[in-house]
């Protein structure tokens, strides 16, 4: 099926149009829950992402509960520096279903209500203890090449 990514009230443009280059680039669904902390007409957001943008396959969505409504729990990853496992110790080897990879807001990471409704679907990128967390569109790509490269790589050369 489709590896997706999910952003949760992204803040900082740039980050977002780095993003979309590497979905467009991969093949990756991209998601983006309201409200965004910048207009999707902002300059920094077309720049970062270049002449891509018609290749991003792109949803946007009201609200993290109405995507997850009809999402079903096995599907999701949220990725968050709380999280109880690495995010390479999951297999995403099955090709015959959607994989979500949901990421916080820049500035707040993930809402706690859904990290503690979901605490066993939750992944970390391994850190020390010097930074916060990983810059979002670097932590976006480490993930998504995670899941291509156990998947061979589909449709990519």
């Amino acid at each position: 099926m489709s590896l997706h990514i999910v952003l949760h009230e992204p803040d900082i443009p740039a980050n977002t149009g780095n993003i979309a280059r590497t979905c467009a680039g991969t093949g990756v669904f991209l998601h983006l829950i309201h409200p965004l902390g910048f207009s999707t007409e902002d300059r920094m957001l077309k720049r970062a992402g270049c002449d891509y943008w018609p290749h991003v396959l792109i949803t946007h969505h009201d609200s993290l509960d109405t995507f997850l409504a009809d999402k079903k729990k096995e599907n999701l990853y949220f990725v968050e520096t709380t999280g109880s496992a690495p995010y390479s110790s999951f297999d995403y080897r099955e090709l015959t279903q959607d994989y979500y990879f949901i990421f916080g807001k820049e500035t707040q990471g993930l809402p706690e209500n859904i990290t503690s409704k979901y605490p066993e679907r939750c992944i970390r990128l391994p850190q020390n203890d010097q930074i916060r967390s990983l810059n979002l569109s670097n932590a976006v790509a480490i993930v998504i090449y995670e899941a291509l490269r156990q998947q061979s790589f589909p449709s990519l050369h």
